[in-house]
């Protein structure tokens, strides 16, 4: 019968191994492609940002040459307007020009005109330089036209020039190419001339221009470690599938030498899994799937394992670890004994709490026990039905038998002469016979066996034969001859019926000490075989202990392989119930996927990283986008729904959040509303908030069962004999996402007559 135990001293739990860990991370097959794409990308997107670094540092490069020549016409014109103003009208008449004087230029210059390298010279009406800013001996008295050269057009042309871009003559200036305009004084003939390096001009994009190099190179660089970092973890990972390519042969080799499975029994959805080497146990067809409840109950003996109350132990928390063994239907008809070892294991990327362990074959243990106890009912039938009396201890002087002749005899209780009761302590309850009369007829002192006769006060005379065993038991056979003496006494008178009698009694000697020996022996062989037995226990044992696994199929291979075999990717797969299987397939991988997406869901709400975008929406538009995905399943069950929402009405949500309650909502209204319902949605508002209401005419809810939902994997149904399928996270979710809005979220139901679901949003 199945044996369950929570002990978690004799089986601690342990890590999952390396190889199940390796299988949920190995790598798509797309990545070897985005392996050979990154180098690529990389280049494109250096050479990318290069060419938009280096068109802006143009435009930069432009636009500051620019502004420099402005700035260099402005600070012209200021100081020409300064010094006509300064220096007035010539005077009628006079063939004399003004000429400007250092004075007058210090004077006319505006605030930081000399900034940034820049020279201003101003000459008097024959061209000579008369004052300079800062001041520059080294220019006074030279031509205008020495300094700028002569190739240029500023001297004659003056404003209408503007800003040109010239190459001093080397002697005049460190700084050949500058910026250059000249202005003629109005009214007067002297000139005003701007030069500013270029050098300097662009200082402020010179600086641009190191800046984004420099973060362009570091890019490079920091890109190019990146790419080697991805290599080197690319690298590490097919040494990782390579090592569990390696692992999992070895794991099949020890399954099947073994002849023990893997099983993994998902508690929530009721699945279990058997590795390739349990379908080799039971002799049946390998099927690359995972097993339902039904299946598995099916091929269990009845009166060994009661799975549905197992499973409902482990649903409660009672029971963490199993230790059971149960027989199972082999696939020609026999029962299979199998014991099973597991423990409750979770995993943060899986939907609920899972069975994980192994089933070993202990078919052939189970026959030699058998063999076993059917020996020992044999040799104890023996014992008993013997006329002498008989006890065995083992090496600790501890009683391993004794029949009811050798009890009688010394008038011991059941009680006192029991397995396992010390020498000692049965000594001191027996009663000790008087011995009048001790002969010693043999004695080994090697072998440690010794016979020997005694002749007791009452007369009767018993004959003891005991013998030490290879093992250090002790056996001990007690015959009453007090006949065998009475003969012998009578035989004396007769010589002729002496020699007879005596003949006689030694053949009864010989005759008892074969049997004693036999009885030796199978106490000997008893022993032996008991002692097999412990030892392929303890083996078996070791074994189990060291043997937890868990294998997984990628969600993504089955519901990408599916999908392909749905679509008849390849070709059609041939009969028409193959498209049928793969659609299953491709449906179940999908609820499944959608589960574990309510439990990411659920898992980022609690833990604070669901990020809520408050927006002003219609409430008639969010519930109709909702109907809109809801409306054909509704068609297929045959249930009306009823829209009764203003159009009026503007709230303050997150679009999607919402979107996802009233999925969540109308899906359960759905699922628990029987074909013809009904489903009615409206909604009141007051100052500040909208109260949403949809009620069916479903099911509804036991008035017990309504404080558990909403919480997550909360559901009215049991997990074993749900009708319907889900999480249990809808409501849970619904009511979390509420939350978030700081609005009420509850439930009125009354079963048989329908479930209300009220919730509150703020208004726009």
């Amino acid at each position: 019968m199945a044996n369950m135990q929570g002990v978690t001293t004799e089986y601690p739990q342990r890590p999952i191994d390396l190889a199940v860990e390796l299988a949920n991370h190995a790598l798509l097959p797309q990545e070897r492609t985005l392996k050979r794409a990154i180098p690529v990308l990389i280049g494109i997107f250096l050479v990318l940002s290069g060419l938009g670094i280096a068109t802006f540092l143009y435009a930069r490069h432009e636009q500051t040459l620019g502004n420099a020549k402005n700035s260099t016409s402005l600070i012209a014109d200021i100081v020409e307007a300064n010094l006509a103003r300064r220096l007035g009208a010539p005077l009628s008449g006079s063939s004399i020009p003004l000429t400007p004087t250092q004075n007058d230029l210090a004077q006319s210059l505006p605030s930081g005109a000399t900034s940034h390298e820049r020279i201003i010279l101003v000459t008097d009406g024959r061209g000579r330089i008369r004052a300079t800013a800062p001041i520059m001996p080294l220019y006074m008295g030279k031509r205008l036209i020495e300094i700028i050269g002569p190739n240029q057009p500023l001297t004659t042309l003056g404003h209408r020039a503007g800003v040109q871009a010239i190459s001093l003559p080397g002697k005049w200036h460190a700084n050949r190419h500058v910026l250059a305009t000249v202005r003629n004084i109005t009214n007067h003939t002297a000139q005003i001339a701007v030069l500013q390096p270029q050098s300097a001009a662009l200082s402020a994009w010179r600086a641009d221009f190191t800046g984004f190099v420099t973060f362009f190179a570091l890019s490079g660089l920091m890109l190019a470690l990146m790419t080697g970092a991805f290599f080197w973890q690319t690298g590490r990972t097919a040494m990782a599938e390579d090592a569990l390519k390696t692992t999992s042969r070895k794991l099949n080799k020890a399954l099947v030498r073994g002849r023990c499975g893997l099983w993994d029994w998902d508690l929530s959805r009721g699945q279990i899994y058997w590795s390739s080497s349990m379908f080799d146990i039971l002799d049946l067809p390998f099927q690359d799937r995972r097993l339902s409840f039904g299946e598995i109950n099916a091929l269990t003996h009845p009166d060994d394992a009661d799975l549905y109350e197992l499973a409902e132990n482990l649903a409660k928390g009672s029971v963490s670890q199993v230790d059971m063994e149960f027989r199972m239907r082999h696939a020609e008809g026999h029962w299979v004994w199998l014991r099973a070892r597991a423990e409750i294991t979770r995993s943060q990327s899986d939907s609920g709490p899972h069975l994980v362990g192994i089933l070993v074959d202990i078919t052939e243990q189970k026959i030699l026990a058998e063999m076993t106890e059917q020996a020992d009912m044999r040799l104890h039938d023996a014992i008993e039905n013997i006329s002498e009396t008989f006890v065995l201890w083992n090496k600790n002087n501890r009683l391993v038998m004794c029949n009811s002749k050798y009890m009688q005899f010394y008038e011991l209780s059941p009680e006192v002469a029991k397995p396992g009761a010390r020498y000692e302590d049965v000594l001191s309850q027996a009663r000790e016979p008087k011995v009048r009369t001790s002969i010693e007829v043999e004695c080994e002192k090697d072998s440690g066996a010794a016979s020997f006769e005694a002749l007791l006060e009452d007369g009767r005379w018993l004959h003891i034969n005991e013998r030490r065993m290879s093992d250090g038991s002790f056996v001990s056979i007690g015959t009453d001859i007090t006949s065998l003496k009475r003969h012998e006494e009578k035989l004396l008178e007769n010589e002729r019926q002496l020699i007879g009698t005596v003949t006689d009694l030694e053949d009864s000697r010989r005759t008892l000490e074969k049997q004693t020996r036999q009885l030796a022996e199978l106490a000997d062989k008893l022993a032996v075989e008991k002692t097999r037995a412990e030892a392929a226990n303890r083996s078996k044992s070791d074994f189990l202990a060291n043997m937890s696994h868990e294998l997984r199929t990628p969600l993504n291979a089955i519901i990408g392989f599916s999908e392909m075999m749905k679509s008849n990717l390849f070709g059609r797969l041939g009969h028409p119930k193959y498209d049928e299987y793969a659609g299953d397939i491709f449906e179940s991988g999908h609820f499944l996927l959608e589960v574990i997406d309510d439990i990411l869901d659920m898992s980022k709400i609690e833990a604070g990283r669901f990020d809520v975008v408050m927006e002003e929406l219609q409430l008639d538009d969010l519930v109709k986008d909702a109907l809109k995905i809801i409306h054909p399943r509704a068609c297929e069950e045959n249930i009306h729904i009823i829209n009764k929402l203003e159009s009026n009405i503007k709230v303050r949500c997150d679009r999607r959040a919402i979107k996802q309650v009233l999925l969540n909502l109308f899906s359960n209204a759905i699922k628990f509303t029987d074909s013809g319902g009904r489903i009615r949605i409206t909604a009141q508002s007051d100052d500040s908030h909208c109260r949403v209401r949809i009620a069916d005419s479903g099911i509804g809810i036991p008035q017990k069962e309504l404080r558990r939902l909403g919480q997550p994997f909360a559901q009215v149904e049991s997990q074993m004999t749900k009708s319907r399928g889900g999480s249990g996270l809808g409501l849970a979710i619904s009511r979390s996402l509420i939350d978030l809005h700081d609005g009420d979220f509850h439930i009125d139901s009354e079963e048989g007559a329908g479930t209300q679901v009220y919730f509150t949003l703020p208004l726009a």
